[in-house]
């Protein structure tokens, strides 16, 4: 349920950074890998576009990590909880 008071956020990765350390994988290698355009892998690695569960899953099953070594949440504003 969407609130007034939902705290705002945001989702990053480190996708570019894996694809580089998987023989430089092109954005389209992992794309028909897991299934999406391209343009939605772009999107994701800019943060422009948060994916579904199921494929940030997918896209760390391709890298062989945990899904916390690929995306990461991060709240935004001073009243922040730490992360753990």
């Amino acid at each position: 349920m969407a609130g007034k008071n939902r705290p705002k956020g945001r989702i990053t990765n480190t996708i570019r950074r894996l694809r580089f350390d998987h023989d430089e994988m092109t954005q389209k290698d992992l794309a028909e890998k897991v299934g999406v355009t391209r343009q939605t892998i772009v999107a994701i690695e800019k943060a422009k576009y948060s994916p579904s569960l199921e494929l940030a899953f997918l896209i760390a099953h391709v890298f062989g990590k945990p899904l916390q070594d690929v995306f990461a949440f991060e709240l935004e504003g001073d009243d922040a909880p730490p992360a753990n």
